[in-house]
């Protein structure tokens, strides 16, 4: 049977944008081929299959692809866009049915032993954030990644492993699970990596782990991505991320290659409690944000005081471009977000230069007075 005899699938969980707006904001049109009969061929084939509101995007893609094979591309540059979007497409379709839990991403050595400290403070990492109901994402190896995949579990975890010329076999308790995807580039798995963590933290580790710290640093600094709470973990008594914390100051902020307000986003302990706490109090009044053409909009998970709202607004106004940080309800733009509509919001137009001082923002936000803790 046809999909549109089967008849159109419903969208039942929140549809996530890491970039906060950015790709809601991006233009939908249809496209052409330059070719009337052809267009008319492509938006056919589209109807019949019955895509509803998704069809001018998917008319997109269809536009795209017949343009890259006019394109004089190779079969290796035709292969790796295929299969970067195949491997997007299967990520999608694993995390799709989980878009209403909270994540946070793990990451850390392969080589780390079982029995190191770090590793066993990993594991009882994820035990304690699923208690907080945060599944764990790793990188479905073995060593940091196999200790915080044991802490949640199978039932509550992802893997996203990467192929590498030499074997990595997934660790024993994601292996063979709905749950595991295996990326043959790190760029499709960095991306979803990215695209579907609500938290990241970051034990011991080597090249990887450093990749990865920074360009979640990076993604947020920029404002390519939305913001989210970093956790550098180290064992009681390690000095790991001391003597990174250490360099990032001596060496990027006293040339002043960095902001003051970037060492916000991310917080050095090696207090397993410190360390979900970071995660869990940044949800507290906050929710999330996106933008709408020019203004910020900030859902929370309940609505602060008029006096927090004023202490707010005189401590932040150097980011505020005009006028004034106000509560609202949700805006006729965010109507594509149901699962969220309900919630009150705060709203103004940002400088959108200084993303350190937007997180300084959200911490005060989860600190104010709200409406239903003073009833």
């Amino acid at each position: 049977m046809s999909k549109s005899k089967r008849g159109r699938r419903v969208q039942q969980f929140e549809d996530r944008d890491f970039t906060g707006g950015g790709i809601f904001s991006l233009p939908r049109h249809r496209g052409s081929t330059g070719d009337k009969e052809i267009d008319l061929r492509i938006h056919n084939l589209v109807a019949d299959w019955n895509c509803g509101e998704k069809s001018d995007l998917v008319e997109e893609l269809i536009v795209t692809a017949l343009g890259i094979g006019h394109d004089e591309i190779g079969p290796a540059e035709l292969k790796l866009m295929n299969r970067s979007l195949k491997e997007m497409r299967e990520a999608n379709r694993v995390f799709q049915p989980y878009g209403d839990h909270r994540k946070v991403v793990v990451y850390g050595s392969a080589r780390t032993a079982p029995d190191r400290p770090e590793a066993k403070v990993a594991e009882e990492f994820s035990r304690r954030m699923l208690e907080h109901g945060f599944m764990t994402i790793t990188g479905a190896g073995d060593g940091i990644m196999g200790a915080a995949q044991r802490g949640a579990g199978r039932q509550s975890s992802f893997g996203l492993n990467i192929r590498l010329p030499f074997e990595q076999s997934a660790n024993e308790t994601i292996h063979g699970d709905e749950k595991l995807i295996t990326f043959n580039y790190f760029f499709t798995r960095k991306l979803t990596f990215a695209k579907e963590s609500d938290a990241v933290a970051l034990f011991p580790g080597g090249f990887g782990t450093m990749d990865e710290c920074f360009e979640a640093l990076t993604l947020m600094q920029t404002g390519k991505a939305t913001i989210y709470p970093i956790v550098m973990v180290d064992a009681p008594g390690g000095t790991y991320w001391k003597t990174f914390m250490k360099f990032l100051h001596e060496h990027l902020l006293r040339h002043e290659l960095i902001s003051p307000e970037d060492l916000h986003f991310v917080k050095a302990t090696d207090s397993l409690d410190e360390a979900i706490e970071e995660i869990t109090k940044f949800y507290r009044v906050f929710h999330s944000y996106r933008y709408v053409k020019d203004q910020m909009v900030i859902r929370l998970n309940a609505r602060i005081t008029d006096s927090s709202l004023n202490g707010i607004n005189q401590e932040f106004r150097d980011i505020v471009v005009s006028g004034s940080i106000r509560q609202a309800i949700a805006l006729k733009e965010e109507a594509n977000e149901e699962a969220i509509l309900e919630l009150p919001r705060l709203v103004f137009v940002p400088d959108r230069r200084n993303y350190g001082r937007l997180r300084q923002l959200i911490d005060r936000i989860n600190e104010a007075d709200t409406v239903a803790a003073e009833a």
